[in-house]
């Protein structure tokens, strides 16, 4: 999954880039311009004539932690201590900054900041190293084979001297083409446990300056009264009501009708005059169906032959394993439509420029989508753009979206205006709970035949739900053969040793805008797959753990996958659970990287379920920062968890019922007594940590309540509405 740069194409045209004016901004919330402090001796690598060091980070921050992974990498490859070196944000230009994994698309996302990152940055640090060497070399008269660079001081030859003396001169040299990586035995920084956060004290001491922060002179707030319900209309309003409100400025129907603007001094006086406001709303090409309907159509798909042969394999064999097996084990499953709920909901600001430009300050997730969307709207080059990227707080996918919704709302609405005063535009939660792109509904209908002595000798998987990659951009990436591998994936690429393995897929009407989120497919996936291997241990009277086991053997793959199991069956004390309480245990590769939890409760389904305890194993190849990356199993079986436990999104007549953290309610900390993380040390490639812990948290879960319930298979979420109390 980490690319493979080479050296010389990675270099090449760097000095270059290091004239062109860098707009970034620091975690402060300050614009950042690489002309005006510093040299830049890369895209990715700027230093001071202090000695300070700043990363230019091409990775937005949500709190996956780039802003201190890539740093590190940095910081390991010149020889900093992590206190030597900041960061800004990069800015928008996929020229230069793209994602590695994503083409000439600049994007976070998919677990891939640092899989993709990981050699380029290195790379950048090791250049820039040996161009401080060099320098010090040419300045003192040495071999530079002589020197080293060690926490910011060029030592060697008898002679020390802090980096920054040599910046300038260091700067003006040719990059060179194969700069010398570290060995992994000299890592001081990648793989320690002690290093930290870089924006641990900001967010600690209120100084990180997140888009929600943004506050420009003069500005304006506006918020959109959008349709009750997908693909509706403006078509007319009523502002008289709007006028009574003490702030309010003005009100206008969005050129695309997707809504009507509301300006006002503040935020308050926004909201207010919003909900004053009246729209007629033209509904006749609106989504009218209910949640009832959209399942119904779900699940009368998976009884139907499936539109997608997923691997192109022999149908009538396996169903003739299945019916010679000597047990058939069965199930069929329901997911509904999830939110993202980030605790910053969504917004970012838009001003023009001195120059005739367009400025974006906004927690930007995919900058190349709204950089095109707004020189589009605004009929301007695209360098006359510029985004701002900020911190965000949270995202869960739900800032990474094809079409740009929410900066294109922006960008509409103070297109506008007479662009003399700064737009900031702001989602309420309501807006994001009613209004926001959800995860897609999907069912599954699951056989699974066992032979005599409990192996498996056929499997038949049937999917059905709404694609979330087709007709977007990333069809052509994602969608092959018609089958959108969202949909699939963690079915038809699992790492078990099924024979007999058949995955058919039908694609069902999307009722709403939908998007990726959280660990994508996998969230439903994982959960049928661990699910099933659970009850198909059962029936196979054998132990869970040992069934998983005996399905992964004999390549790579699958010894990665095991490995984790068993660090986790281990870690969590797998069969030797407290009296009271029962354990339950899953495995799910995703993105790259494997992840095993053991999750031990207390109580019944009935009388009460308390999750005491969840036992994590990871293995995601080199541990970067093992601190983000436990930081993130946490995070990743926590949201997971939550959302199974209560959550879902209905529709009533194409409506959304739910509205707020009341009837949408997230993960308390009370919810979950501990987690423990264990890293699987390793020499791979890094993969991802942002989303592979959230897959097998849910089946993790069930699989424990159906040992704590008289074997309840929870197949319908949320639980809580399906026979499980919580308490």
């Amino acid at each position: 999954m980490t690319v493979q740069t080479s050296r010389r194409g990675f270099l090449k045209g760097a000095a270059a880039t290091t004239a062109v004016l860098m707009v970034g901004v620091r975690p402060n919330g300050a614009l950042a311009a690489g002309s005006a402090e510093g040299k830049m001796f890369n895209p990715f690598v700027k230093i001071g004539s202090d000695g300070t060091v700043t990363a230019i980070v091409k990775h937005f921050e949500k709190g996956q932690g780039p802003a201190t992974g890539l740093p590190t990498l940095i910081a390991e490859e010149i020889g900093l201590r992590m206190d030597q070196i900041d960061y800004t944000f990069a800015p928008s230009n996929p020229q230069v900054y793209n994602n590695l994994l994503f083409g000439q698309f600049q994007g976070t996302g998919g677990s891939t900041a640092m899989a993709n990152s990981f050699m380029q940055y290195r790379q950048a640090g090791a250049a820039a190293r040996e161009m401080l060497i060099s320098a010090a070399a040419k300045e003192w008269g040495v071999d530079a084979s002589s020197l080293a660079i060690e926490e910011g001081i060029v030592v060697g030859a008898g002679r020390s001297a802090p980096i920054g003396e040599f910046v300038a001169m260091a700067a003006a040299m040719e990059p060179p083409a194969e700069p010398k990586l570290k060995d992994p035995g000299e890592f001081k920084l990648i793989g320690n446990p002690g290093v930290r956060r870089l924006d641990t004290a900001i967010k600690s001491n209120g100084k990180a300056k997140y888009a929600m922060d943004v506050h420009l002179p003069n500005q304006m707030v506006a918020v959109i009264k959008r349709p009750p319900r997908k693909d509706g209309l403006a078509v007319g309003m009523d502002d008289s009501g709007a006028k009574a409100v003490k702030g309010f400025i003005n009100a206008a129907i969005l050129p695309n009708k997707a809504g009507v603007a509301v300006y006002a001094e503040n935020t308050w006086a926004a909201l207010q005059a919003r909900e004053a406001l009246e729209v007629e709303w033209d509904l006749s090409q609106a989504e009218n169906r209910s949640s009832d309907e959209i399942k119904a159509e779900i699940m009368a798909a998976l009884e139907a032959e499936p539109e997608f042969n997923v691997l192109k394999n022999d149908q009538g064999a396996i169903n003739s394993a299945l019916d010679g097996a000597a047990r058939v084990v069965e199930q069929t499953f329901y997911f509904p439509l999830l939110a993202h709920a980030p605790m910053e909901p969504l917004n970012c600001t838009i001003q023009a420029t001195e120059d005739g430009g367009i400025l974006l300050h906004d927690g930007c997730q995919f900058p190349t989508g709204p950089h095109a969307a707004l020189a589009q709207i605004f009929q301007l080059p695209m360098e006359k753009v510029q985004i701002n990227t900020m911190l965000a707080g949270g995202s869960f996918g739900r800032r990474a979206t094809p079409d740009a919704d929410y900066q294109v709302e922006a960008a509409l609405a103070f297109v506008m205006t007479d662009r003399t005063r700064p737009v900031k535009l702001v989602w309420s939660r309501e807006d994001d709970i009613t209004g926001g792109r959800y995860r897609p509904a999907f069912g599954h209908k699951v056989r699974v035949g066992l032979d005599e002595e409990g192996n498996i000798v056929g499997w038949d998987h049937r999917i059905a739900g709404q694609s979330i990659m087709k007709g977007t951009p990333f069809e052509a990436l994602t969608v092959h053969d018609g089958v959108d591998h969202s949909s699939v994936e963690g079915v038809s690429d699992t790492p078990y040793r099924i024979p007999g393995q058949f995955v058919g897929l039908t694609d069902t009407r999307k009722a709403t805008s939908l998007l990726w989120w959280r660990s994508v497919g996998h969230t439903h996936t994982a959960y049928v797959m661990e699910v099933m291997m659970d009850l198909a241990a059962s029936a196979a009277g054998r132990d869970p753990f040992e069934f998983r086991l005996a399905h992964l053997n004999g390549e790579k793959d699958q010894d990665r996958m095991a490995g984790v199991l068993k660090l986790a069956a281990e870690k969590g004390n797998w069969g030797k659970a407290p009296s009271g309480r029962s354990q339950g245990i899953a495995v799910h590769k995703s993105f790259g990287s494997y992840v095993a939890e053991v999750v031990e409760v207390s109580g019944n389904a009935e009388d009460g379920v308390r999750i005491e305890k969840v036992t994590c194993a990871v293995d995601c190849g080199i541990a970067v920062n093992p601190d983000v990356v436990k930081a993130q199993m946490e995070g990743g079986i926590g949201y997971g968890i939550g959302h199974v436990m209560r959550d879902k999104i209905t529709l009533t007549g194409g409506e959304v019922d739910q509205f707020n953290f009341p009837d949408y309610e997230p993960l308390r900390i009370s919810d979950i007594g501990a987690i423990e993380v264990h890293i699987v040390p390793s020499a791979e490639p890094p993969t991802g940590v942002g989303e592979p812990g959230t897959p097998p948290a849910s089946p993790a879960l069930a699989n424990a309540i159906a040992a704590a319930s008289n074997d309840l298979r929870v197949s319908s979420l949320p639980m809580s509405e399906n026979g499980v109390v919580f308490s």
